[in-house]
């Protein structure tokens, strides 16, 4: 099931959540929802299930316009971030729910859903906890049923707003795996909303990146993390060095001053060594040095007085041996270059 979102807008009160969203989500793919809180991605996502309806624009089901349809007749699959199992239902009965409230003419028999709701089970890896109660499971337990409960209408999207969000970080990274995982084995047309951009980049097949209710770049992982379309883009995924600089003849030259092209630079794109090395360098003077991990992660400071941020690896940390308040100078690597004004990528001369 493909969906189209065309010329979507949304505001609440004054406030414009969605200011024309035009989004094309092909069939069978894992779309990541990707943004800063009041980004509009919820928004968004209510809308393409019919929780909420837009003041304009259409959504469209593999070319079938059903904006003004509700909810239950999109037949949308949607997994809530808290989520809202039935605490007084067993988890068998909670994944039956669905089947078992559907009008009489269209209900399954109880064979069939029992049939059902076992090959759910075998699915999420839970066969053995039918009979517990929410409160009886972990949260990534109670995450994986909400998913089976959501897939056993067979419905003909899935949604999910912040599904890990709830979690703690080490259940958070098994169950985007275990997301992905699924994703494959079921290809249903799947879309979730989320602010952790780890997640966005390991788990979908495509990213929207959101910004203050528009889409600033909808691509692959790979396209929006190393060909961002927008500084916004840029910083927004991963840590980054914001500077003011030029380009003359491919060299990057970053300088203290308040106007010139904006410079990003990602901590483990610069090159730090003792002695001057080429025509773009600067120093800089180290203050914090975080060595525990496979990174070590240095907080200096540029010799303009700017905070800046280094990752380099423990080999070359060893042999640079490198302590603090020592002034050492550094070098891009590669960098990204983008228009002050039009926060675009900048021509290079």
């Amino acid at each position: 099931m493909s969906i189209f979102v065309r010329g979507v807008s949304k505001k609440f009160g004054s406030f414009s959540a969605l200011d024309r969203i035009d989004l094309e989500i092909p069939a069978g793919e894992l779309v990541a929802l990707l943004g800063p809180s009041g980004s509009g991605k919820t928004t968004l996502l209510r809308i393409i299930a019919g929780l909420e309806f837009a003041d304009s624009g259409v959504v469209e089901f593999d070319g079938c316009d059903i904006s003004s349809r509700s909810a239950r007749d999109r037949r949308v699959g949607f997994v809530f971030q808290h989520f809202a199992l039935f605490r007084h239902m067993t988890v068998f009965e909670n994944i039956a729910f669905g089947l078992r409230v559907r009008p009489r003419k269209v209900r399954p028999s109880r064979d069939a859903i029992r049939s059902k709701v076992h090959d759910l089970l075998r699915l999420i890896q839970l066969e053995n906890q039918a009979q517990r109660y929410p409160s009886q499971l972990s949260g990534g337990q109670r995450q994986r049923v909400a998913l089976a409960r959501a897939l056993a209408v067979e419905p003909s999207v899935l949604l999910l707003d912040e599904p890990f969000g709830a979690l703690d970080a080490k259940v958070r990274l098994e169950l985007r795996r275990w997301l992905r995982d699924l994703h494959d084995k079921v290809h249903i047309t799947s879309v979730f909303v989320t602010h952790d951009q780890d997640e966005a980049l390991e788990v979908a097949d495509r990213v929207a990146v959101m910004n203050e209710g528009r889409i600033e770049q909808f691509g692959t992982p790979n396209q929006v993390y190393h060909q961002p379309a927008t500084s916004f883009v840029y910083s927004f995924l991963g840590n980054v060095n914001l500077f003011r600089g030029r380009v003359e003849n491919g060299t990057t030259y970053i300088h203290n001053s308040p106007t010139g092209s904006i410079v990003f630079v990602r901590p483990h794109l610069l090159e730090v060594s003792r002695q001057p090395d080429g025509s773009a360098h600067f120093s800089v003077i180290t203050k914090h040095i975080h060595a525990a991990g496979p990174l070590v992660k240095i907080e200096a400071v540029t010799e303009w007085g700017a905070p800046i941020h280094i990752e380099m690896s423990q080999d070359r940390f060893a042999a640079l041996g490198l302590e603090p308040d020592e002034m050492v100078f550094v070098t891009p690597k590669v960098s990204a270059v983008f228009d002050a004004n039009s926060q675009r990528p900048a021509e290079k001369p």
